[in-house]
């Protein structure tokens, strides 16, 4: 039967199964279509797709053998041929598959990309499987799988700019794409630039399309706990200025009355707001409402992020007792003091210290 000829119901059916990834369903159609007339070559071809989605590499090569006996020019089931021999690791096979793709179809972008793929794998071969994805790109410039064949040719190439326009032209056609927004946030993360809003924002994206990927999940958890690790300097430093406007550790030079005049104190508490009113602005502004009941979900679940969200609440209550009270005594705002600066510092030095053991 010829590719653009009219297909016997199952196999149409099969093919609206393989579509919505209910592979077992369409091998079964398909070979129920195949049990009482073997010589159709269209539902061959499409039991190959499901042995390949299926990761079933040696069936789908023997499907495209069958199509192939029946029709040796046909060619979907050489493109597809091509890709089941690279899965098993036939490199040269699948590269003959490919080009034999090509022959029939020499204008099809199908073609290139088959052959970019069978390509990809011995390094010596890395240019010329660059050089057919920009053919792919150019016959098909409105096809996600020719720009991504060309990702992963200059991927391989270290050709870095062409991987990010590569993903900028898959977002282009489809904003919601789940690999491109996988590959932005990834990217973000990774960037030195990037500031951990934005990271979280990326991975948000990402989440958004592809909801069950554990990895962007846990991009998004890890960016999300460093946030909150964060907070801990806001809460430091108005401990810095709790401690500066109380006198605790006054100098020959200072003034050591205590307590410090209410006006002072005033102060340094309204200073001590703007800290956390600023330091929450720049951090959260522009965080996604899914990334700020991530942070609640994570407070609530993971105990080092309760641990480092407790720590900044203590700090900052410690700090906010030492300029609220009139304290008289020394020793006491002392004490405060010390209270509030220990816990986090040392949990600080520990992280940078797991850290540098985990590099």
């Amino acid at each position: 039967m010829s590719e653009t000829g009219t297909e016997h119901p199952l196999t149409a059916q099969g093919a609206a199964l393989l579509e919505l990834g209910r592979f077992d369903q369409a091998k079964e159609l398909l070979a129920r279509r195949l049990a009482s007339d073997p010589d159709d070559v269209r539902a061959w071809v499409r039991l190959a797709i499901c042995h390949i989605n299926t990761k079933d590499f040696e069936d789908a090569l023997h499907a495209t053998q069958e199509a192939l006996r029946r029709a040796p020019e046909d060619f979907s089931a050489h493109r597809f041929r091509s890709l089941a021999l690279r899965r098993t690791g036939r490199s040269d096979e699948s590269v003959a598959a490919a080009r034999e793709a090509i022959r029939i179809s020499p204008d099809h972008w199908m073609a290139y990309t088959a052959l970019s793929e069978a390509l990809i794998m011995p390094p010596d071969r890395w240019p010329q499987a660059y050089e057919a994805a920009v053919t792919a790109v150019r016959l098909g410039p409105e096809e996600i799988e020719t720009h991504y064949a060309l990702w992963k040719a200059s991927l391989a190439l270290g050709r870095r700019d062409v991987c990010d326009q590569a993903v900028r032209e898959v977002l282009r056609i489809d904003p919601s794409n789940a690999w491109a927004l996988q590959e932005v946030a990834t990217g973000k993360a990774y960037s030195k630039d990037a500031k951990l809003p934005e990271v979280a924002e990326g991975y948000v994206q990402a989440l958004a399309a592809a909801p069950g990927d554990q990895r962007m999940r846990k991009g998004l958890e890890d960016t999300l706990f460093r946030m909150v690790r964060g907070t801990r300097w806001l809460a430091l430093l108005c401990l810095l200025i709790a401690v500066l406007t109380a006198r605790v550790f006054p100098t020959g030079d200072d003034a050591t009355a205590l307590p410090a005049p209410l006006g002072t104190r005033l102060y340094a508490l309204a200073l001590m707001a703007v800290v956390w009113a600023l330091g929450a602005w720049r951090a959260y502004r522009k965080l996604p409402q899914g990334a700020r009941l991530g942070v609640r979900s994570l407070v609530r679940r993971e105990f080092w992020v309760k641990v480092s969200f407790y720590e900044a609440v203590w700090s900052t209550l410690c700090a906010v007792l030492i300029v609220t009270v009139p304290w008289t005594d020394r020793l006491v705002l002392q004490v405060l003091t010390h209270a509030g600066w220990v816990p986090p510092l040392i949990t600080i030095w520990f992280e940078r210290a797991a850290l540098r053991e985990a590099r």
